[in-house]
């Protein structure tokens, strides 16, 4: 499940990386990804958009496992 979850943020990362950002996946458990973000998107007033709108949709779209994603600090 981890591998599959590293793919699909492999996907995201370089749309993140245009904007000075990234991702880092932290753990999975129990349908639930927590993941870091790095570089401007750390702190970013729009990091929740981020992970909801942009990191969470794409990774319940390619892993119906995945119920949520969360930031971690």
């Amino acid at each position: 499940m981890e591998e599959k979850i590293k793919q699909v943020i492999d996907m995201i990362r370089p749309s993140l990386q245009a904007d000075g950002g990234d991702v880092e996946f932290v753990a999975y458990e129990e349908g639930i990804v927590k993941v870091r973000l790095l570089g401007m998107c750390a702190g970013c007033p729009m990091s929740q958009m981020t992970i909801k709108g942009g990191v969470e949709r794409i990774l319940k779209q390619e892993i119906p496992e995945v119920k949520a994603v969360e930031s971690v600090i």
